[in-house]
């Protein structure tokens, strides 16, 4: 019977605190090898904070850190970083103004080897980001995507058994933010590293990310493939972290809460508990006049109040009639170029697997 390969990383029980501040509460996470986890959530959850710990940039105060099966840190021991195996890429990148390109890649490999296997192993994984023209070059002469390839060339040069991410994207200009991350992932895929990315954007992360871990508050609040987490949140924290949400508020009888879209389902919601309804703007299917199977129009009938051409879809704001609450506001998100003028009436059904039902107690 084989014997399971260990994490390439693997964090566990990780508790942190700054003075009274509990950055990281009993934190659990692994990684695997080729896979790659970005660690999201608002600023000051506690991502970056675990991304160091991991480094050893910040000493474990009470938990396990284990890299590729061995213990780099626990309540006995405390390996340096430069021991650890590590490639790491910060938002500012941190190259050495006086090293040119070539120099500054083959700093990260100050251990054994000969100046002209350095040199060699330099130069390969420049091509490897597409920067090997630019050996010569010194950062100042960079922009700053090219700056971020070299940054990433460093970090896998020692061919590290993890890699480390802290916000690498977010200094970049945003028309050139998604070619540097596309061109980012292809580099980590093909090196086969584990690695590991904090990000405050969730659309970075959906992009990037085999995995999502959610953090909130020092802890993970969910951890799971991008589908899993947009299609399959586990609060109401989860649901709309990932995107405009429309809120709405309701009461569970007979498992169904009844909402002025229709009702939807509650399971696992007992009966009697106030619900918020979350239902993505991309949910809502807004037609003229849309006739079902037993030839009656499908939908509430609402009034446009706004529409907007976002470029690969449209924005529409309508109103609907919510009873004794008074009228609903609600976004509707449509693909392609959908403007029915303002004042026009439409009709609005709702796709109940993008809406979702939590008790009013989830954060959210």
């Amino acid at each position: 019977m084989s014997v399971p390969s260990p994490s390439a990383l693997a964090l566990r029980s990780i508790r942190h605190r700054f003075g009274r501040l509990t950055a990281l509460d009993s934190v659990d996470l692994s990684i695997e090898q080729g896979e790659i986890v970005c660690l999201v959530g608002p600023s000051g959850c506690g991502k970056s904070t675990l991304l160091r710990v991991a480094a050893g940039l910040e000493d474990l105060q009470v938990g396990e850190v284990r890299i590729d099966g061995r213990v780099v840190a626990d309540g006995t021991r405390l390996i340096p970083p430069e021991r650890r195996g590590v490639g790491l890429v910060f938002q500012d990148y941190a190259l050495f103004p006086h090293l040119n390109v070539l120099d500054n890649v083959r700093f990260g490999l100050s251990g054994a080897g000969s100046t002209a296997t350095k040199r060699t192993r330099a130069l390969e994984t420049l091509q490897q980001v597409g920067m090997q023209d630019y050996a010569q070059a010194y950062p100042h002469q960079l922009s700053g995507g090219q700056q971020q390839r070299v940054a990433l060339a460093r970090a896998l040069a020692p061919k590290p058994g993890v890699m480390l991410l802290d916000e690498p994207f977010s200094n970049l200009d945003v028309r050139l933010r998604g070619a540097v991350r596309d061109q980012t992932l292809h580099v980590l895929k093909a090196a086969g590293t584990a690695t590991m990315i904090v990000t405050h954007d969730p659309e970075e992360a959906m992009f990037m990310a085999d995995r999502i871990a959610l953090m909130r508050a020092g802890r993970l609040v969910q951890v799971g493939s991008p589908v899993d987490l947009y299609v399959r949140p586990v609060d109401a924290f989860a649901a709309s972290f990932f995107g405009e949400v429309n809120r709405l508020h309701g009461q569970v009888s007979a498992g169904r809460v009844a909402t002025p879209l229709g009702p939807l389902v509650a399971p696992d919601v007992p009966d009697g508990t106030d619900v918020e309804i979350l239902i993505r703007p991309e949910a809502l299917v807004v037609s003229n006049g849309y006739v079902g199977a037993n030839g009656t129009p499908q939908g509430v009938p609402s009034r446009v109040q706004a529409s907007r051409l976002l470029g690969r879809s449209s924005l529409i704001h309508l109103q609907i009639e919510g009873g004794d609450a008074g009228p609903v506001h609600l976004h509707a998100l449509v693909p392609g170029l959908s403007l029915p003028v303002e004042g026009s009436r439409a009709l609005v059904s709702v796709d109940p697997s993008q809406a979702f039902v939590f008790p009013s107690t989830s954060i959210s």
